[in-house]
């Protein structure tokens, strides 16, 4: 099996690919505990460090580009310090981001999250705060981005990643035009809230959780199969990948019913923050390779594999991928 999915990895350089959807700032502050407060019975931090990197659509898209594919972003985030930040962090690792759009009238979504440890300790999240509205977009602005995909694609762009997060940029209108370009080229979709709404894509991409918001039951091992079988009915889409955690992934197709990807690597993870980003990632670059479902889906579990065993919001390289088959 190696040496079949390794072949496919060179092909990624040749690769251009688009990320539209919600990006979002994952910012980390890193804290050293020092003592109670007096104020309440709380831990008072020293601050040490602090750092931002793209979440949501801007962690597919620096999967995508630390897999050596040519990355453009396409999405709107607040005039403010952290969108400003965000594009500057992805276009610092190869990110196109003439096609992220500052919009003075919004604020950039972002996930805060304190991390405190002591000297000899590992530091460890003690608390999150999220700064998520669902925002609401001018026509202008859906026009912007829609003629951003449209040059694209006319510009020859092998698949378009969909990173739908409802947090407004992926609209109903761009949503029709996604499903209208995808009888042209790969289009796979994440979307933690309306996977059911796309229809005609190459694929989606839903977890266990999300499934069961869109179709009213969990897919279990009894349930699994009905639960293919109903999400590629709504959606008409070519195939569905559900990831199952501990379990692996099954990905459906109409003519070849069902097949299981184990996991790769152990199940006792570090962190699977940002794990559907990257299987997203090494999906879709694998279908515009060449890959079969399946071994497409076989790339993706092995880079999932090894992302989950980093901390915070992280990617995985094309040695990776090749020193895991190796090894």
């Amino acid at each position: 099996m190696a040496q079949v999915l390794k072949k496919y990895f060179s092909k990624f350089s040749s690769l251009r690919v688009a990320v539209v959807g919600d990006f979002i700032a994952d910012e980390f502050i890193y804290g050293e505990t020092s003592r109670i407060s007096r104020e309440a019975p709380v831990i008072v931090l020293d601050f040490q460090d602090r750092s931002l990197l793209p979440g949501g659509g801007g962690n597919a898209a620096m999967n995508a580009s630390s897999l050596s594919s040519k990355v453009f972003a396409v999405g709107v985030v607040g005039n403010d310090m952290e969108g400003k930040e965000l594009k500057d962090k992805m276009f610092s690792n190869k990110i196109n981001v003439d096609k992220i759009f500052l919009d003075s009238e919004t604020l950039t979504p972002t996930k805060k999250r304190i991390l405190a440890g002591g000297r000899n300790t590992t530091r460890q999240q003690v608390i999150r705060v999220d700064n998520e509205k669902k925002r609401d977009f001018s026509e202008k602005m859906e026009f912007q981005i829609i003629k951003s995909i449209e040059e694209l694609c006319e510009e020859g762009l092998d698949a378009l990643i969909v990173s739908d997060y409802g947090l407004g940029v992926v609209s109903e209108k761009i949503r029709k035009f996604i499903e209208k370009i995808s009888n042209q080229i790969i289009v796979t979709v994440d979307s933690r809230w309306s996977c059911t709404d796309f229809k005609g894509v190459t694929a989606i991409t839903p977890n266990e959780e999300e499934v069961e918001d869109a179709i009213g039951f969990y897919p279990n091992d009894e349930k699994i199969d009905q639960a293919g079988k109903e999400l590629l009915k709504i959606t008409n889409s070519k195939s569905v990948l559900i990831t199952r955690g501990k379990k692996g992934m099954s990905v459906f197709q109409k003519e070849n019913f069902r097949t299981d990807v184990p996991i790769f690597g152990s199940d006792q993870v570090a962190d699977v923050t940002g794990a559907g980003d990257t299987v997203i990632a090494a999906f879709t670059l694998s279908l515009a390779s060449g890959a079969s479902l399946k071994e497409s889906t076989e790339i993706a579990s092995i880079a999932a594999g090894l992302v989950v065993m980093k901390m915070g919001t992280a990617v995985v390289k094309v040695d990776e991928l090749i020193r895991a088959l190796e090894g």
